[in-house]
């Protein structure tokens, strides 16, 4: 059997504190390692526990979700962040994906959302929750990022198109549609661009798109 993946949550609220961690401890294959009411004790908890996904909280005092993200990208890279929001509109979600987060969850995901996203970011993937999605495609339709001058890395018009609704968590099947090219051409692209921006996986293309002004912007 594979080993467990191990969870620091990082939540100010006991109760919210409380109930994941019993939701977590429900779910086979995740192990809850530690607890955290704000950003500064995430990290230095992280520091210690070397989890390998941090739930984390956007809205905490002495710290804030965004700035421990931050931080745990320099001070432990190899925890990744799933960051909690109450409203999926929440204006920090971009911001926490640019300091390196790897999914978003709404804290009324399900025990099987929360699953998913824990299993998609532990094998390198991004995991958005549907409903904070959503806004982030908005975001991307209605106020683009406005292209540069000439893009990063030799990219293509189309492929920093694809390279953008990548960042905001679509399928190829949800971009071809978004696009109205077929998804065989979407994979062609997403191999080129992968190429041109030497990135592994999802995970690593999502963090170039943000890096290079390349994803969807807060209108």
């Amino acid at each position: 059997m594979s080993a467990p993946i191990r969870v620091l949550i990082a939540d100010d609220q006991r109760v919210v504190r409380e109930g994941l961690t019993l939701v977590l401890g429900l779910l086979a294959g995740v192990e809850v390692v530690g607890t955290a009411a704000n950003g500064e004790e995430a990290v230095a908890l992280a520091e210690d526990l070397r989890p390998d996904i941090v739930l984390m909280d956007l809205r905490m005092p002495r710290c804030d979700g965004v700035e421990a993200t931050r931080q745990l990208g320099t001070r432990v890279p190899a925890s990744k962040v799933i960051v909690l929001t109450t409203y999926s509109d929440d204006r920090s979600v971009l911001d926490a994906l640019r300091a390196g987060a790897r999914g978003y969850l709404t804290k009324d995901a399900s025990g099987d959302d929360i699953r998913q996203a824990l299993r998609r970011v532990a094998d390198d993937q991004a995991a958005i929750d549907p409903a904070v999605q959503h806004h982030l495609v908005d975001a991307l339709t209605t106020t683009p990022a406005a292209p540069p001058a000439r893009f990063p890395d030799g990219l293509t018009a189309r492929e920093a198109d694809v390279l953008s609704l990548i960042a905001t968590g679509l399928s190829n099947a949800e971009i071809a549609t978004h696009l109205f090219i077929s998804e065989g051409t979407v994979k062609s692209h997403i191999n080129h661009l992968f190429a041109k921006i030497d990135a592994r996986d999802r995970a690593q293309a999502v963090t170039y798109a943000y890096q290079h002004g390349l994803a969807p912007q807060p209108p």
